[in-house]
């Protein structure tokens, strides 16, 4: 089954696989399966084809999803570099934006770089 240009799994369930789509996470996958009447815990591949029809109307109609949301969300943050606001500058620097402490941690957005960190070899001068 492909929904908004995504295949989604057939082994998985359906209120799961419906979370592999960029845009759509648990809550929003019980909400769209309550308005479509299916049963969350069925398999993709058990759907019928009108409950695949429903659910794939539901979410072209009513949701932002791949593409176009992450269109979306990188115009927002342009616009906030362009403007020069306080969180365009962090998303330019590659900091955190929303507040975090950067003494520490904040690991994903500085990279996964530890240089201070050494390996358990001790070296020739602390050998006794």
């Amino acid at each position: 089954m492909r929904v908004a240009g995504v295949t989604i799994p057939k082994q998985k369930q359906v209120g799961i696989a419906l979370t592999y789509i960029f845009g759509i996470g648990p809550n929003r996958s019980k909400v769209i399966l309550a308005k479509s009447n299916v049963d969350a815990t069925i398999r993709v591949k058990d759907l019928t084809p009108d409950q695949e029809d429903t659910i794939r109307a539901i979410i072209e109609k009513e949701y932002t999803t791949e593409g176009n949301l992450r269109r979306q969300v990188s115009s927002h943050i342009k616009r906030l570099t362009d403007i020069k606001s306080y969180r365009g500058t962090r998303h330019l620097k590659r900091l955190p934006v929303r507040g975090q402490r950067t003494k520490t941690n904040s690991r994903t957005m500085r990279g996964n770089v530890r240089n201070k960190a050494t390996s358990g070899r001790k070296g020739p001068a602390q050998k006794t």
